[in-house]
Formats: C-alpha cells, structure tokens, sequence
C-alpha cells in the first residue's frame, strides 16, 4: 500500500514505520503524503485505538528532513512546504483523537525531532538523539520545532538549542521533558505498546477529550478552563462514564465502548 512506510494493526494498536533506512528516514514529499495518508486512518478506522510512530532501522527515527528538496525552493516554496507538512501530517498528530504515541529508535533530528514533539508523548531507546540543526543550513524548523519545544522544555533551554544545532542525549531529553521514558533499545516497541494497551483500557471519548484540552493548556489559550467545564459536563452524557461510575461501585474493571 505504501512505498515509504510499513505499518501493522494489532490489538488496536497502528505501527507507523518510516522505512527509507538508507537516507535514516529522511522526510521527504512522498513520506509526508504517505504519512498523511496513515494518518486519515488513524482517525477513520474504527479497530485503530491509538498509533506509534517509529522509524526503520536501528539508526534513526527521522534524520530530518530530505535536503536535496530544498535546493531550488524560494521563500514562497519553503513557506509552502511547510504549510503542507503542518496540515496534513504535525497538526493531524497533535489533535488526532486517539493517543499517537512517537518510539524514537535513534537520531531524531530537524524534522524528525518535530515530528516526535508533534505526538501525544514520546518513548525513546538509550541509543535515541534530539536536535534541531536546522541554523547550520541557514534555516529555521518549519514544521512547528520552535513552538512546541518551548511548550515541552521551557524557554531558555529551547532558545539554546535551537541557535546552537546541539544534538542531546536520550537521557538528557528525558530530565529536559522531551521524553517520557528511556528503555533499551530491544524492549522501545514492546514498553511502549504496554502505555498504549494500558491508555487503551480507559474511556476513548474521555481520553480524545484530554488530548484537545491538554493540547489548548500548552498554547496559554484564555478558553481552557471554560472548554475543561464543557468536555467535563459532556463526558456526564456518555455510556462509558454509566459505565465507568458502575464498575468502581461494583469493584470491577469497566470495559468501555467508547460510546
């Protein structure tokens, strides 16, 4: 189906590998349309509970984006580029409303360290590394780097790290907030899928609703707390909350329907 990715459904869970190993992954037109794509099922499929992001390869998550793209843009292409990639591929990320989860297997650098700060939360090998390099070509991140590195690991370290191009270790990530959890490299997948099977045992329409109220908080938007009281009185409406309220006063596990 894909040229530029592999993915596998099981137990609800959608792997998303980046397979371009021989350019570490490197995204280019064809990886972002293919992402695209992937992405409408996530929000389509109803057997797809929630999603990994990954790249092939022991080497690479994303290296960054494909370069040789870049060559004979002009300020009106580069601006559209971006465009493209923010619409149909980081900002579908952040606001699907199933948990997209970004396993980051090694460099994850420029694009490719976007394209893990747009999902839900990160996990990460011991062998996974962070950058955003893109002032050494005389760039910026054009894929949302430096919006949402600042809302991940505050200010004053992002504004480093984003005018030095220094690449950061998996463990220093994780103390910075970039990364939730470090594991060995041969247990990321298997680690992350035991977050996703657990996130998948609670109440979906209540967890795409902390997905778009978290999402609100980390932009300082002044409607949060009303749209917290709104998504809270909703949630009263379903039957996974009859549910979910039944099975605590029975003293047993709820099993949600997302309905």
């Amino acid at each position: 189906m894909y040229q530029t990715l592999k993915t596998e459904l099981a137990e609800g869970i959608y792997i998303i590998t980046i397979n371009r190993p021989d350019k570490l992954n490197a995204l280019n037109k064809d990886v972002i349309n293919e992402l695209g794509q992937a992405l409408e099922e996530v929000y389509t499929n109803a057997d797809i509970r929630s999603a990994i992001i990954t790249g092939e390869g022991a080497k690479a998550f994303v290296a960054g984006a494909d370069i040789t793209e870049f060559t004979d843009l002009d300020a009106q292409g580069g601006s559209a580029l971006a465009q493209v990639g923010q619409d149909k591929v980081f900002s579908k990320i952040e606001n699907a409303p199933k948990p997209v989860v970004a396993a980051v297997n090694g460099f994850a650098l420029g694009g490719g360290c976007e394209l893990a700060m747009a999902c839900h939360f990160r996990t990460a090998s011991e062998m996974a590394r962070f950058g955003q390099p893109e002032v050494n070509l005389g760039l910026i991140p054009g894929y949302g780097g430096t919006q949402r590195l600042v809302q991940l690991i505050g200010k004053g370290k992002a504004m480093e790290l984003l005018m030095t191009a220094d690449m950061i270790k998996a463990d220093e990530a994780k103390k910075l907030g970039l990364v939730n959890h470090v594991f060995g490299a041969e247990e990321l997948l298997s680690k992350t899928r035991e977050l996703l099977l657990k996130i998948q045992g609670k109440a979906p329409l209540a967890i795409a609703r902390i997905i778009a109220l978290v999402n609100e908080a980390a932009t300082a938007s002044s409607t949060g707390y009303s749209n917290e009281i709104k998504a809270f009185g909703e949630c009263f409406g379903t039957e996974d909350k009859k549910e979910g309220t039944a099975a605590f006063l029975e003293k047993r596990t709820a099993v949600f329907t997302g309905k």
